[in-house]
């Protein structure tokens, strides 16, 4: 006898191995490993140089802090909690349908204070070391900085260091002759994280819109996947073939 191939019979062998049903599975799996495991997201600005390029693709561990309830930002289950020096996407607590990425500078009960490019934890001042390695800010071009309508800046204005965080080596980017700003001192509070750009100067984050509660974070930034100089003019979401940058495939985040 012959198979009902019968594409909307569900309950039908076929459904679910060649019909409707099999694209309705596809869906599901794809939807459930986005909520609970790994997204992808794009990088949109220069706030993350040069740990992060503008166009980069990177991959978001979901699940590292725990499962949440679907469409909210109740926890089901914790695995364990951000820690400073990490770097996370978040959703931005002046709009939750803005998604940003930067990293965790100060936890719960942290004294913050930030002054003349110098960050300070609890009254100690992390070091800044002149880099060993110069690979991140090779990739570096006059056009990163020239948004927003710096047409005048360049790659020339800035200065790369290596950021002590209290034994987390990363990347910052600060910007010569620059009268630097004050910050602080604040207090972390309780089930708050305190978050920064790499790109110290040219960051929209906890120096300028306050605390983020730990609930709007999506996940812990892990590695490129994609990464390209230019997009498609047309579609802005999708990366120019010619420009790709090959070497940044599989680059961790630190």
């Amino acid at each position: 006898m012959s198979e009902n191939k019968n594409g909307w019979n569900w309950r039908t062998k076929y459904f679910w191995t060649e019909g409707w049903g099999s694209l309705f599975l596809a869906v599901f799996i794809a939807l459930f490993i986005r909520w609970g495991f790994i997204e992808a997201y794009v990088i949109p600005s220069g706030s993350m140089l040069p740990s992060l390029l503008i166009h980069d693709h990177i991959f978001v561990n979901k699940l590292t802090y725990g499962l949440r309830v679907p469409f909210s930002e109740k926890w089901l289950v914790k695995f364990s909690e951000p820690k400073r020096g990490e770097v996370i996407v978040f959703k931005y607590p002046k709009d939750m349908s803005t998604f940003f990425i930067k990293r965790i500078v100060g936890e719960a009960g942290d004294k913050i204070y930030y002054e003349n490019g110098t960050l300070f934890i609890n009254d100690k001042p992390m070091e800044k070391k002149v880099p060993t390695d110069m690979d991140e800010f090779a990739w570096l071009r006059d056009r990163d900085f020239q948004r927003d309508g710096n047409i005048n800046d360049s790659k020339e204005n800035y200065v790369g260091f290596t950021e002590d965080l209290m034994g987390k080596d990363h990347s910052i980017l600060l910007r010569k002759g620059d009268i630097f700003e004050t910050f602080g001192p604040v207090t972390v509070p309780e089930g708050h994280l305190f978050v920064m750009g790499d790109n110290r100067m040219n960051s929209s984050d906890g120096r300028i819109w306050g605390f983020l509660p730990k609930e709007n974070i999506l996940g812990r930034a892990m590695f490129v996947w994609l990464s390209c100089e230019e997009t498609v003019p047309a579609l802005p979401f999708l990366c120019n073939p010619m420009t790709i940058r090959w070497g940044r495939f599989f680059h961790p985040v630190n």
